[in-house]
């Protein structure tokens, strides 16, 4: 199969979910400086899950334009991608009205880590499903970046159960992961370079 549909469908539930988390924005019931800067926990949390979902769109992107073919599989790994992803206006808000309360953050980082979970399981299954997309086997070799990301995420979850100091130590944690990924895969970008000018060489 094609990956185009696989492509728009994903560009629109993406759209839909931050799409919902700015409908989970609320103005204040007053207009003093005040009740506008008591909105920061909420506006923080929102901007943390934009972000996140942002990145994963534009890994997203990078990651299907090293992919020639995929099937059923693809299709239901896809899936388990965005239900993850879903779930960032639900956790983040959460997380935004308890002004970081430890169980909201947890689950918060549970989210981040499944999605990420999801994220290697799908690259796994679109390199399994046909021969054709090799150049994502050969540009996804070793993920230290992305272990380096798991490793994060699970401390970030366990670390709001020691109380306040821990809820620092996770957002900390999170941030940390955000800017190691706002760069896209590199690794990626290389691999497509390299099969353009093989090409090229070739044509010539």
């Amino acid at each position: 199969m094609k990956k185009s549909r696989l492509e728009a469908f994903s560009d629109g539930v993406l759209a839909i979910i931050i799409t919902i988390m700015v409908l989970e924005l609320h103005t204040p019931e007053h207009h003093a400086w005040a009740n506008a800067l008591s909105l920061w926990p909420v506006l923080l949390s929102y901007l943390l899950s934009f972000v996140f979902v942002g990145i994963y769109w534009n890994n997203h992107h990078h990651l299907l334009q090293a992919v020639r073919q995929v099937d059923g599989r693809v299709l239901w790994a896809n899936l388990h991608l965005l239900f993850w992803l879903s779930l960032f206006p639900f956790v983040t808000g959460w997380v935004g009205e308890s002004h970081f309360a430890p169980v909201p953050v947890t689950c918060c980082a549970g989210v981040a880590l499944l999605a990420a979970v999801a994220y290697r399981v799908l690259t796994r299954v679109i390199i399994r499903s046909d021969t054709s997309n090799h150049l994502l086997a050969d540009a996804t070799g070793s993920d230290t970046k992305g272990t380096v990301s798991m490793v994060a995420y699970t401390l970030a979850v366990l670390a709001p159960l020691l109380g306040s100091p821990g809820v620092l130590v996770s957002g900390l944690l999170l941030i940390g992961v955000i800017l190691m990924w706002l760069v896209p895969d590199r690794r990626i970008e290389r691999a497509l370079v390299r099969e353009a000018q093989t090409s090229h060489s070739h044509a010539e």
